[in-house]
């Protein structure tokens, strides 16, 4: 490759002109290859040896490269890491790119097999098997802007599923939260998309565009049947789906009819509070310690995907959640039944995404094999279920969508034998007498290999060499093989035997006969692999045009998965069915927080179980009491629990009424936001002022020691007006932890506000969490008992003893930090002079416990106290 580059390094140039910024996969015969800066990224990556071919500039070309069989394996792997991929494919034959070259006036020795890139592969445009994680979505999302309103558009390429929606500017980051999308793409230059986004011209994202390739796409001449779509959103779409046929190379995947998600439809929650309750993933980023993983019970990969999309957006419509609650008692009530419907649901396919790799052009005999399975599994649901009494409304509405499929299934049934290979190069998948044509070219085909069989025998008899064999390979075909000490007797000329090869043990021979036979074998198998493909591509085209009415079933089907599956965990913990209610309440008794429990449970604890009721006129809740005494945990366990019930689940408690929640806003931990230069006590006010700004009086909010990221008198002070502010601006349910005793004086000026406390107590040194919650302030907070338990050293938590006694006095003395803010009026400009500089040197010294002292602390604290003086004095 040194001097001019060679016609395959050009080629290889120009294609990875086209790819941009993804790796490029040159297919080379039967593997990928990659050169340059992609082969030191993916050898890095991959794990695999970096090597060279030839030369460029003088330097040694870099290389890598993959087996094609084995390439999603590895394809995975990048995508995991971030990378995206574009599949470089020979697209024609070496015969067909010498017929090509002769046509040009090339020589045909240096005939290049044409090449082209036939697909990027993104995180987000998965449909393989292989690639897709089976219970979790895999969302393609677009953002465009329209007059000042986002449109969003997301799709699950892997099932078709397409949602249209749009919201505010401030609102743009929940919604992408709520959606955890695995790529997103956004007009060139656009600041509002999300780190990693891809940019697209803002010429695709025109909203007329976006409505003419939806009405292309589906063959309708107006939208107004699927919704009334904004612009903004059909701009997201026109996005989306622009950006997909990029990507498809100008074919486009498995496209539902889109969906309109109304803002209003869904509980509104933030990226810190979805963060904060774990509700699809811990903290650490895993699955392992989530609400989801605590409560998934389904045995579908589709149902679990359904249950995420339920838990990410509750629902706000009163009598949808009270038909998912009726179906989720109806088979609580059942656990037989229950059962058996779970057991038959077990070995489901994933319909939708068999149905998505068809529709995409990437299906196989194998998903063929399981649209015909999944659909004759729910034929059989659906007369199970038909069969029992009292069928809820929602499951009456499900049960159609599980039938009707009587000629496609009858179609798949007689044409696919019954389990059809992965791959389709090698046939095999079409079932006898479905073709009689085919049954033929396949009778010669095994005719000819027991002709074979018998010539082998009869050439053994006429040379009199038992170890002669007919053998077979890729590039000689069918051949004769003797051992070399053999070889005389087949080499005279009127043998009838022609030499072809010697071997070092052995000589290869043909014949007439054998030329002859292994032509009609040859002939006969290509037929018939021809006559398969046929078949399959009728087959597909027959799916892709019921692909809407198989959709529908595979949606119903997971809904039911989930319903079942949640009625199986409640049946597992002891749960209730909730009480929805439109007045602003909560009312629970004896609930627990879902994860936490398992996780004691798994260790042989037991969780304990506290009440909350919050009414009109007792709508706050000032919570005190010890560190690790369970605040936290009570205060996420009572929003999991809203939450779960507007999902349309039971939830873990003796009883619960639940007044409808429009937000759901959780403020429980901070940590640094490095990346966005936010430190712990910048991140809890941006949060805190989140809520301030967008509660409402019919949202739930629990907040966990606000303030506690500075200073005493800041921090109370920012405590106290935030408490007013949600008591009496907002006026919404709230659940407020904190270690601020002295806001418990807002009890005398805030009607709807009682105290709460965590209980604990010392015995014999030790401190005694009891994980209770009762009425009354907080005695103290116990953070020395704490400390001690947590393992700090005995001195310190001595000399801590001695610093608290000492500020305990102070504040008895001078009335405590909350003197006079009693007599505050609610958010009024107040003007105070500047107080008189402290004397802080005083203030260390009347600290001092000087009998406390050793010789040695008591000369370094001199010493301190003497730089200190002198610092001051300059």
């Amino acid at each position: 490759m040194s001097g001019q580059p060679t016609p395959m390094m050009q080629q290889y140039h120009a294609l990875k002109r086209e790819a941009g910024g993804s790796l490029l996969f040159y297919r080379m015969g039967d593997f990928f290859e990659l050169f340059f800066d992609d082969a030191r990224q993916a050898a890095a990556i991959l794990d695999i040896a970096l090597t060279s071919r030839g030369e460029h500039g003088g330097e040694p070309v870099p290389m890598c490269g993959v087996p094609v069989h084995a390439a999603e394996n590895y394809l995975a792997r990048l995508i995991k890491a971030g990378c995206r991929v574009a599949i470089a494919e020979q697209v024609e034959t070496p015969e067909e790119a010498k017929v090509r070259a002769k046509r040009e006036g090339t020589p045909s020795s240096k005939a290049l097999v044409k090449r082209d890139i036939v697909r990027f592969v993104t995180a987000g445009t998965l449909t393989e098997e292989a690639l897709l994680e089976p219970r979790r979505a895999n969302l393609l999302v677009a953002l465009a802007e329209v007059r000042g309103t986002i449109g969003i558009a997301s799709c699950d390429i892997s099932t078709g599923e397409m949602v249209l929606e749009e919201c505010e500017h401030a609102l743009v980051d929940a919604a992408l939260a709520r959606l955890t999308f695995s790529e997103c793409v956004v007009p060139e230059g656009w600041e509002l998309g999300p780190e990693g986004a891809v940019e697209r011209a803002k010429s695709e994202f025109g909203s007329d565009g976006g409505a003419a390739a939806l009405q292309r796409i589906h063959g309708v001449a107006t939208l107004d049947g699927f919704g009334d779509f904004s612009r903004a959103m059909l701009g997201a779409a026109g996005g989306l789906i622009s950006y997909l046929e990029h990507v498809g190379r100008g074919s486009l995947p498995l496209l539902l009819p889109p969906r309109l998600r109304d803002a209003g439809q869904a509980m509104a929650m933030d990226e810190a509070t979805r963060s904060s309750l774990e509700i699809l993933a811990s903290q650490s980023g895993s699955r392992e310690g989530s609400l989801i993983a605590a409560i998934d019970r389904c045995v579908t990969g589709a149902g679990a995907r359904l249950l995420a999309e339920d838990l990410a957006a509750p629902l706000l419509n009163r009598a949808a959640i009270e038909q998912r609650l009726s179906l989720v008692q109806w088979f609580h009530a059942d656990p037989l039944n229950r059962a058996d419907l779970r057991e038959a649901m077990r070995n489901l396919p994933d319909l939708g995404r068999a149905l998505g790799r068809i529709v995409a052009g990437r299906g196989s005999p194998r998903d063929l094999g399981q649209i015909r399975d999944g659909l004759n599994d729910a034929r059989r649901i659906r007369d199970f279920l038909a069969r029992l009494p009292d069928t809820p409304d929602l499951l009456a509405g499900l049960l159609p969508a599980l039938s009707g499929h009587g000629a496609l299934t009858d179609l798949l049934d007689r044409a696919l034998v019954p389990s059809p290979p992965t791959e389709r190069s090698s046939g095999g998948y079409i079932a006898e007498g479905y073709d009689a044509a085919l049954d033929e070219l396949r009778a010669i085909s095994g005719n000819s290999r027991r002709a074979i069989a018998a010539m082998e025998a009869r050439y053994r008899d006429e040379t009199g060499v038992a170890a002669l064999k007919i053998r077979h390979n890729g590039v000689l075909g069918y051949f004769i093989e003797v051992p070399a000490r053999h070889a005389d007797a087949l080499m005279a000329p009127d043998s009838g035997f022609t030499h072809r090869q010697t071997m070092a043990g052995a000589v290869r021979f043909n014949s007439l006969a054998l030329h002859e036979e292994a032509s009609r074998i040859a002939e006969a198998g290509g037929h018939a692999l021809a006559a398969e493909e046929a078949h399959f591509e009728e087959l597909m085209a027959e799916i892709v045009r019921a692909r809407e009415a198989i959709a529908r079933t595979a949606a119903a089907l997971a809904r039911i998965d989930v319903s079942a599956g949640q009625a199986e965990r409640a049946a597992e913990g002891g749960w209730c069915r909730p009480e929805i209610e439109d007045a602003a309440l909560l009312d629970i008794t004896g609930g627990r927080h879902p994860v936490v429990e398992a996780a004691l449970a798994r260790s042989g604890e037991r969780f304990v179980a506290n009440d909350c009721r919050l009414m009109p006129d007792d709508r706050l809740w000032l919570i005190g009491g010890p560190n690790m005494g369970g605040k936290s945990t009570f205060l996420r366990q009572n929003a999991l629990i809203v939450l779960l019930a507007q999902a349309g689940g039971f939830v873990p408690a003796e009883s619960a009424r639940i007044g409808l929640v429009d937000r759901l806003f959780s403020r429980v931990g901070a940590s640094d936001n490095l990346a966005r230069g936010r430190s712990t006590f910048m991140v809890e006010m941006v949060e805190t002022a989140a809520i301030l700004a967008q509660a409402t009086s019919r949202s739930f909010v629990i907040l966990d020691e606000v303030g506690r990221g500075t200073s005493t008198y800041d921090g109370l002070a920012l405590a106290w007006a935030v408490v007013e502010a949600v008591h009496s601006t907002i006026a919404c349910r709230c659940l407020f932890a904190t270690h601020y005793h002295e806001l418990a004086r807002l009890a005398e000026s805030c009607e709807a506000l009682s105290l709460h406390h965590v209980r604990a107590r010392e015995y014999k040194g030790d401190l005694v969490l009891l994980h209770e919650l009762s009425s009354g302030p907080a005695d103290r907070s116990y953070g020395l008992a704490v400390a001690r338990l947590a393992g700090v050293p005995a001195l310190v938590v001595a000399r801590a003893k001695q610093v608290l006694d000492r500020l305990e006095k102070n504040r008895t003395e001078t009335g405590g930090l909350a003197a006079g803010l009693g007599d505050l009026p609610l958010f009024a400009a107040i003007h105070e002079e500047e107080e008189p500089p402290r004397d802080s040197l005083a203030e260390r010294l009347n600290a001092i416990d000087v009998d406390a002292l050793s010789p040695r602390e008591a000369l370094d604290l001199l010493y301190e106290l003497a730089a200190e003086a002198k610092a001051t004095k300059s």
